[in-house]
């Protein structure tokens, strides 16, 4: 087993040029995990993705990791963006992408700058609105997670799928 060179490093100890590079390494790693072989096999593994991806960012950005049948990333696409309060979703081309990557399976993620990860009613209702279309093709919506700096949920946990 080699060294840990990082070994009792906290985030404190971080300028900020060192955490972006830190969040580019990790997000690097699991990019070469992704290529690899299947990411998505548990909600945590998408949740730990989506987080460093997206939990930081300022402005709202909504997208799909569209799947195989066997949950193994196919393509992990930013679809649509917004201001720090919403971005307007066309289910339509999420459709159009599915098909696009012949994905059997996506799923949906966007995050909230506000701080909080709580779905708001138009979140769920578009989760529902986007299910429903994706099932007329044969393609799975297997969750929507959503997430903050600090918090994620997942809708499918909550029975909202």
């Amino acid at each position: 087993m080699k060294d840990d060179r990082f070994a009792g490093l906290g985030a404190e100890a971080l300028n900020e040029a060192e955490r972006e590079s830190v969040v580019r390494l990790a997000l690097e790693v699991m990019a070469k995990d992704v290529a690899d072989g299947p990411l998505m096999t548990s909600e945590a593994d998408a949740v730990r993705y989506l987080q460093l991806k997206t939990g930081a960012r300022e402005r709202e950005v909504f997208g799909c990791l569209f799947l195989t049948t066997r949950h193994r990333l196919i393509r992990d696409e930013e679809l649509f963006y917004g201001s720090v309060d919403r971005a307007t979703v066309h289910p339509r081309v999420i459709l159009q992408k599915a098909l696009k990557h012949n994905a059997s399976a996506l799923i949906c993620y966007h995050n909230h700058p506000s701080g909080t990860a709580e779905p708001s009613a138009s979140d769920v209702d578009l989760t529902c609105r986007t299910k429903d279309l994706l099932d007329e093709i044969e393609v799975r919506l297997l969750d929507h997670i959503v997430v903050s700096r600090t918090e994620t949920v997942s809708m499918a946990a909550r029975g909202l799928i």
